[in-house]
């Protein structure tokens, strides 16, 4: 087990709003268009901005609408910079394979979006990977343990898996589905629209990506919930690009951030953002924790 990794001094911003769920024909469609930021657009890209800690991290593809120059898999801000690795298929496959969580959570049984607001994370909170039983031990069990900074999780014997409290979608292999899905675009899509109405059947396909059954679920409670809060935003951004030329996100994507977000993470825990994943959906730097995996 590796030691916790140190931090990079700027600070997180709030997560990405992770979309799912379904209401009717036209509002699922908006939704998993949302989660997927939709199609490239035909505009033409703004030069990228010559501060270091204003440039973006991630991994653009075709239907981001930024190019290579103005979002990277790196962050070089206030004199540190943070390049994360590209793992392996073997070490995804390890995550999964090596590796068993010692008490799982169990299946969500309403919808969380109905609950009260959810109470921010203090300052510096991380969640760790903390092993049990012998190293040699294959599958090894593992607890997640939240704890209140980095020092503390490397005091207990634990690794930081990603920053704020512990969730259902923390671990190790809801991890691996992330790393091997840099753009969830379209099989979460495609999930949403062959699963009309059909909250369980959109479970159930989206756990052919790899999520548990809890994780599975707050992405459709997500989308269900961006999919009432955000339709008439949505609707005339179906081909909209993930980011506009300026770098920010889409008014679909933001309004998703917005409205479903805080409830995602505050359920979900891990998200690409507080784990150091770059992803199609570019983000500045300072919104980034740069955090390397090794378990």
């Amino acid at each position: 087990m590796s030691g916790v990794p140190g931090r990079f001094p700027w600070r997180p911003g709030r997560r990405f709003g992770y979309l799912r769920g379904v209401r009717t024909h036209t509002a699922l469609a908006v939704a998993a268009l949302a989660l997927a930021g939709a199609s490239c657009s035909s505009s033409t890209p703004s030069p990228a901005p010559a501060d270091s800690c204003a440039l973006l991290f991630g991994r653009p593809n075709a239907a981001t609408g930024l190019t290579s120059e103005q979002c990277q898999p790196t962050c070089s801000c206030n004199g540190t910079t943070f390049t994360p690795p590209v793992y392996s298929q073997a070490f995804m496959s390890s995550l999964e394979a090596d590796w068993v969580l010692s008490a799982p959570y169990p299946a969500l049984t309403s919808d969380p979006y109905l609950g009260p607001a959810p109470t921010p994370d203090l300052a510096g909170t991380v969640c760790a990977v903390v092993p049990e039983g012998p190293a040699t031990l294959r599958p090894r069990p593992y607890r997640l343990e939240t704890f209140a900074s980095e020092a503390a999780a490397g005091a207990a014997g634990g690794s930081v898996t990603h920053f704020g409290h512990c969730g259902v979608c923390s671990t190790l292999p809801n991890l691996a589905v992330y790393m091997r899905n840099e753009d969830l675009t379209a099989p979460v899509r495609a999930c949403g629209m062959a699963n009309l109405g059909n909250h369980d059947g959109d479970v159930a396909c989206l756990r052919q990506l790899g999520f548990d059954l809890p994780c599975a679920q707050v992405w459709a409670y997500n989308t269900n919930h961006t999919s009432g809060a955000c339709s008439s935003t949505c609707l005339s951004l179906l081909s909209a690009s993930y980011n506009t030329p300026d770098g920010g996100l889409n008014a679909c994507l933001q309004c998703d951030e917005t409205q479903s977000g805080p409830v995602f993470k505050s359920v979900a825990g891990r998200t690409r953002r507080n784990s150091g994943l770059p992803n199609a959906i570019c983000r500045p730097c300072s919104e980034v924790q740069p955090l390397v995996h090794a378990y």
